[in-house]
């Protein structure tokens, strides 16, 4: 019988630490049990105002498991995943099994060598438009991961969309505690999560079509936004605890494929933050479906690294 070892386990951490998380918080732990891989939510490290239900620490450890499954390929045992295996303990996202053993396919490395250079990039991307062919390759990528994907084309969809998320992001700007945790994740230039200023958007500007919620640097002249940016909302059919972890692999998958093809992303949730926004943005799509997160998606240059927690510190027993 194949059993995962402790060089698998690293392995597998070392991927998922890359993966994306709201403000970057990071909210996952790993572990080995009885020859499985098992993927955690680390509660403590759960936004208590931004994600009082857990949907975006949801989103970023299926994301985070999600490279742990690139990873665990790339070595030659692909996973057997089954996503919360277990009702009495919620807090296990992902159990990762051995399956049999093969050389990886070639999609399989080249998501897998884009794991250290997907970077959320928050500058002004160039108006070079994203091919036709690309695109269909994202929403073909949300698709294998049992998501949908729409990507707004065009100034009506993006002016509706852009309503939309401003009209959130004013609410929550409005929101005392949701500001003050902001604060707490954003001054953390000595830190091994959170965002540094670095690494935020220019200041905003009354022009930008979208919102900027890390902005604490001047731009510098003549660099504006892209007047059409290309979005994309990806949606699943429910909207379940499952559901959101699907999401989260289903979005790790998407921007993986982005930075394989040359792309740039950064995320856009404030319209998913707020209930009736994102029953606004489901009608505007006409979807039955939820909405779980929103993200724009062009061509610039490559994203700053942020930082990371070494991966001695997501490995647990318990």
């Amino acid at each position: 019988m194949i059993r995962y070892d402790e060089s698998d386990l690293r392995r597998a951490a070392a991927a998922g630490i890359h993966a994306p998380s709201m403000y970057n918080s990071q909210p996952w732990r790993f572990r080995l049990r009885d020859g499985a891989i098992e993927v955690l939510a680390d509660a403590d490290r759960r936004l208590t105002v931004a994600d009082g239900g857990g949907w975006a620490m949801r989103l970023g450890c299926g994301a985070a498991t999600f490279n742990a499954r690139l990873a665990l390929a790339w070595a030659g045992t692909p996973a057997e995943v089954r996503l919360l295996p277990d009702s009495d303990t919620p807090e296990v996202i992902a159990r990762l099994t051995p399956g049999r053993r093969r050389p990886p396919t070639y999609a399989e490395r080249d998501l897998h060598a884009a794991i250290e250079r997907r970077h959320s990039n928050r500058e002004p991307f160039w108006p070079d438009p994203v091919p036709a062919g690309v695109r269909v390759r994202l929403i073909e990528a949300a698709r294998a991961e049992n998501a949908w994907l729409d990507l707004l084309v065009g100034m009506t969809a993006l002016s509706g969309f852009s309503e939309i998320a401003h009209s959130a992001d004013r609410v929550l700007r409005r929101d005392s505690r949701y500001q003050a945790e902001l604060i707490t994740w954003t001054e953390t230039e000595a830190a091994a999560d959170g965002i540094p200023a670095m690494s935020g958007a220019p200041v905003g500007e009354p022009q930008d079509l979208l919102p900027h919620r890390f902005g604490s640097r001047r731009r510098a002249p003549g660099r504006d936004y892209e007047p059409e940016p290309l979005v994309g909302i990806l949606g699943t059919a429910g909207d379940r605890g499952l559901d959101q972890v699907m999401a989260g692999q289903a979005l790790q998958r998407v921007l993986l494929t982005a930075t394989d093809a040359g792309l740039a992303s950064s995320m856009i949730s404030q319209p998913i933050e707020v209930p009736a926004a994102r029953d606004q943005l489901r009608r505007s799509l006409g979807r039955t479906g939820f909405p779980q997160i929103a993200f724009r998606v062009g061509y610039g240059r490559p994203g700053t690294p942020i930082p990371r927690r070494d991966v001695t510190d997501v490995l647990t027993d318990s």
